[in-house]
């Protein structure tokens, strides 16, 4: 790989191309560019809504209803979830605050070569690589010390407290879906709690500007979260973005009001012996309006050792994955582009080892 012998100038920085003119290393291969617009709104409004107050208050139907979710889909949005109106408008003007600040002021917090946590893209490696048409700021959050204290901005004032209480509710949600899940499998609620331990926690927040020409690039590659479960919070009134795989077909999804988007990261993918599955997705880019997600990646300790859970392996449904250490994974996600679910190509049994 060439990680160590880029520079941190190779990379474009999106909201600083003020012309037409895209350049060629965002021009994706005509195989892998977005077809605009993908689906119907039909297929848009099929993505389910799972209430939550329904479950906390003992409707087994709606059990039911995020078991079909997770097996079916993958994705799905939830709503009276608890996280406050004002909380999530707070981390929406902080965030959009941030990417406004001039370039110089962000690239205090630049990401470095090989890097994973601050301002820039990710998950590049080489100087011929294509590009996403979009700006990322990422941290560590939990354990602390995953945290690096020098790229936690002093700009917009707030940050770090509206980071803080975010991150603190946020994984409350991240907690109470993963029992709900668990239910959702005839588990003990709190199975996954006991074998993450100490959970790792981070946020990344992608801001997507106008696109010139949105049908020749992509906001971000295709590819599956290495994540327990994922959460996604979009600022209100951005572009139609998101777009996972279903059925071999992209489609797209706009959150409903006052929901967060959840999908399947390829942990519990592993740990269901691939009853639940991580979703391949992707984010495309409008030519007039822009968009802000902020993500949050929920996962398990890197001390752990995973593997599929006797529940879910059987004669029918043989063992397809091999117990692996955590932090062996996810040092293994970071060194490879985004691709698909290539990376979960790591804790695959051959076919060999499996006869």
């Amino acid at each position: 790989m060439a990680t160590q012998n880029m520079k941190k100038g190779n990379i474009n920085d999106v909201q600083e191309l003020k012309n037409s003119i895209i350049p060629d290393r965002f021009v994706r291969d005509v195989d892998e560019r977005p077809l605009l617009p993908t689906l119907s709104n039909t297929i848009l409004n099929q993505v389910p809504i799972i209430d939550l107050a329904k479950i906390s208050n003992g409707d087994l139907s709606e059990i039911s209803n995020l078991a079909l979710a997770c097996q079916d889909w993958g994705f799905f949005q939830v709503i009276n979830h608890d996280i406050g109106e004002k909380l999530l408008e707070s981390i929406e003007k902080m965030a959009m605050e941030f990417f406004m600040l001039p370039l110089q002021e962000k690239q205090k917090y630049q990401m470095t070569a090989g890097a994973f946590q601050g301002y820039g893209q990710a998950f590049v490696f080489s100087d011929q690589q294509k590009l996403d048409w979009c700006n990322m700021f990422a941290l560590g959050v939990n354990p602390p010390f995953i945290r690096n204290p020098n790229l936690w901005p002093t700009k917009p004032p707030n940050f770090s407290e509206t980071i803080e209480l975010y991150q603190s509710e946020i994984g409350k949600l991240c907690k109470k879906v993963l029992r709900y899940i668990a239910m959702s499998l005839n588990v003990r609620a709190e199975v996954f709690e006991e074998i993450f331990g100490e959970v790792v926690q981070a946020i990344r927040m992608n801001y997507y500007p106008p696109c010139p020409r949105p049908d020749l690039v992509l906001g971000l590659s295709p590819h599956s979260d290495g994540s327990a479960i994922t959460i996604l919070h979009q600022k209100k009134d951005s572009s139609v973005g998101l777009q996972f795989l279903k059925d071999g077909n992209w489609v797209s999804l706009q959150p409903v009001p006052n929901s967060l988007v959840v999908n399947i990261g390829d942990t519990i993918e592993v740990l269901t012996n691939g009853k639940y599955k991580s979703i391949e997705h992707r984010a495309v880019t409008n030519e007039v309006k822009d968009r802000l997600s902020i993500v949050t990646f929920y996962a398990p300790s890197y001390q752990v050792e995973l593997g599929p859970m006797s529940e879910f392996v059987n004669q029918n449904n043989p063992i397809k994955y091999r117990y692996y250490n955590h932090g062996e994974y996810s040092r293994h996600y970071v060194s490879h582009k985004l691709q698909g679910k290539r990376t979960l190509e790591f804790a695959k049994l051959t076919t060999d080892a499996m006869a």
